[in-house]
């Protein structure tokens, strides 16, 4: 089974929301960060929000001020809530976990991806 699952994409129209949520399994431990990737077709994945354990967020600059990132505090899960959507959103999200391990690396896993699409 895929260790995280998202949902919550779809289709809306440019200035709609969509609200996006990931779930991590429960074999996956110790859990550092969680964030949201994106991938448009013919482009490579970029970053776009990670938030830490302790609940500090950073954003890609595309995207402050429309996209909150959240974690109730299972820490376990994450939400991607996307506001004022636009066509250049568009893309596979993906969301990524990363875990420590041993000589200060991390282990990282990611979700299948859920599809966003904004247009008219």
């Amino acid at each position: 089974q895929v260790q995280l699952v998202e949902s919550g994409g779809g289709l809306v129209q440019p200035g709609e929301s969509l609200r996006l949520s990931c779930v991590a399994a429960g074999n996956i431990r110790d859990i550092e960060t969680m964030g949201w990737y994106r991938q448009a077709p013919g482009s490579q994945r970029e970053w776009i929000t990670s938030i830490s354990s302790r609940g500090t967020a950073t954003y890609r600059d595309s995207v402050k001020g429309r996209f909150t990132i959240s974690m109730p505090g299972a820490q376990k899960q994450v939400y991607l809530q996307m506001n004022n959507l636009t066509p250049e959103d568009t893309a596979t999200y993906f969301c990524h976990a990363a875990t420590p391990t041993s000589f200060g690396e991390h282990k990282h896993y990611w979700g299948q991806g859920t599809q966003v699409n904004v247009a008219s």
